[in-house]
């Protein structure tokens, strides 16, 4: 993932923000690295290199499902969507995620 001048994103969590991005409607994969662009203000900026291998290995999960279709300037483009089973491995996800930035923010701030 390609961060401008920004911190590395944990193992896994690209594969996170894209099931949370995805849990607000069906985007192609543009849409959802400007989504994470835009949210962030511009600290998380995702290159087509880091994105769409992470795309395929949730398709592969079978956490996103993908059909063709056009976009917003009549190209066409690939729509993700979150399955019933990305839903439920969302929810894991940001359980596991919260609990150890919990975690990490405990041993920060301990003397």
């Amino acid at each position: 993932m390609g961060i401008k001048d920004g911190p590395e994103l944990l193992p896994g969590t690209l594969e996170l923000l894209i099931l949370r991005t995805l849990a607000g409607g069906a985007r192609h994969g543009y849409g959802i690295a400007q989504h994470l662009k835009s949210v962030s203000e511009d600290v998380l900026q995702v290159g087509e290199s880091s994105l769409y291998p992470a795309l395929q290995r949730l398709l592969l999960k079978g956490w996103v499902k993908a059909e063709w279709g056009a976009s917003e300037h009549n190209r066409r483009a690939r729509y993700y969507t979150l399955t019933a089973a990305g839903r439920r491995q969302l929810a894991v996800e940001q359980r596991e995620f919260d609990r150890l930035i919990l975690a990490i923010h405990e041993v920060l701030n301990t003397a």
